[in-house]
């Protein structure tokens, strides 16, 4: 047999949630009742007006047929529609907009379309896996900055384009974040745009969590800069406004050479999401947005649960302004073991399960991501649970330091 080990898997570092993920459920085939706040896996139900124009659509057997690679033009016209009503962005849905199979599938594919061997890409350290991986994956590579939408941003900005050689070819933006849920204003974009747009660089940016938020000023998009169009694309999608994650709907929409490099490369992988399923994504965007409000509300709703429960079981948490989720930092007295072991303890002795932070870089290893996808009594439990966890930790430190040191 030739090496079994593939050039682009070679690149990839082991899936660090695999292993709380493996724990979990052999806890859960062992009768545990496990708390999950890992994975950012909405647990409402679509709203009934888009589960019903699903099935009208399917119901019609020339809806089974190949669908549109670049989506149905009345989904593109819904979504440029959005954006003019949420916005005040104009944007042309033959040459400007574009349906992917989720936020995740356009960029790792957009990352496939613009990217030579060796090329540069600016990446913010903590980030969603995909923003630094899709490169990655297709031959780039990644130099790290970080993630805060301040002045350490740009002036790492201005650094990766002096010391990269080659120069950056794009960066990426992710506000509201996952997993830190800092929040960017239009100032900030603004100062991106000025820059990418002087020294020739990409802006890819990923809104998906734009309607997810909590402060009186909604999350903007980097499209409302001036100029933004010459060097900006922008990702957004219906998983979490809509609680529809498991459809597959997602959107770029920006520049017209990033959108029509997207275009060419899906044209040859794939043949659009399931028609019914688009039809039905266009009822979600054209139809009621009360529906939008009261996920936004219900998240809120959980966020300040969290936030005071686990204050009151001795783990303060910051509250996240935007997204679904918390960040978390370690509890000072086990700081020492890192994001992985942490989590993997908790799930342990307090049968609550998070997201390691090292898994969004190195940079995340002293925190841990708390979803908000349980309801507010089984927050609560999870407090109670970490509560009593907490108070036990010397012994909880001695046993895990006797079983590392027995291995």
């Amino acid at each position: 047999m030739p090496d079994s080990e593939f050039y682009r898997v070679k690149r990839l570092p082991p899936y660090v949630f695999a292993e709380v993920n493996a724990m979990k459920a052999r806890a859960r085939a062992a009768g545990e009742d496990i708390i999950d706040l890992g994975m950012g896996n909405p647990d409402q139900p679509t709203p009934k007006h888009i589960v019903d124009k699903l099935a009208e659509a399917a119901a019609n057997p020339r809806a089974h047929r190949y669908s549109a690679s670049r989506g149905i033009p009345g989904l593109r016209r819904a979504h440029a529609a959005y954006y003019e009503r949420r916005f005040g962005v104009s944007l042309d849905p033959d040459s400007e907009v574009i349906v992917t199979l989720g936020s995740k599938e356009g960029l790792a594919n957009l990352a496939q379309a613009i990217t030579s061997p060796g090329d540069i890409v600016l990446a913010p350290n903590p980030s969603y896996p995909i923003h630094a991986f899709g490169f990655i994956i297709a031959g780039g590579s990644v130099r790290h900055i970080p993630c805060q939408p301040d002045h350490t941003f740009l002036e790492a900005l201005e650094r990766g384009v002096q010391h990269s050689v080659p120069k950056p070819i794009a960066v990426l933006l992710n506000y509201p974040s996952n997993p830190t849920a800092l929040v960017a204003d239009l100032d900030f974009y603004g100062q991106v745009v000025d820059f990418c747009r002087h020294h020739g660089i990409w802006i890819l940016s990923d809104l998906a969590y734009s309607e997810i938020y909590f402060n009186d000023q909604p999350p903007p998009s980097i499209l409302q800069v001036p100029g933004a169009r010459e060097v900006a694309v922008e990702f957004t999608s219906l998983s979490k406004s809509y609680s529809m994650p498991g459809w597959r709907i997602g959107f770029a929409a920006g520049n017209r050479q990033l959108i029509g490099a997207l275009t060419r490369i899906k044209s040859y992988l794939d043949y659009g999401a399931f028609t019914p399923v688009q039809v039905a994504a266009t009822a979600a965007l054209n139809g009621p947005q009360d529906c939008v409000a009261e996920v936004r509300a219900m998240y809120k709703d959980r966020r300040d649960a969290m936030v005071e429960a686990f204050e009151q079981a001795g783990w303060p948490i910051p509250s996240p302004p935007a997204t679904m989720f918390a960040w978390a930092p370690l509890p000072p007295a086990f700081a020492h073991m890192g994001s992985l072991e942490f989590s993997k303890l908790l799930l342990q002795e307090a049968k609550v399960a998070v997201s390691p932070g090292i898994g969004f870089g190195e940079h995340g290893d002293q925190h841990v991501r708390v979803a908000l996808v349980e309801n507010r009594q089984r927050i609560r439990q999870a407090a109670r649970n970490i509560k009593a966890f907490l108070s036990n930790y010397d012994a909880v430190l001695e046993e895990s330091e006797r079983k590392r040191t027995e291995v």
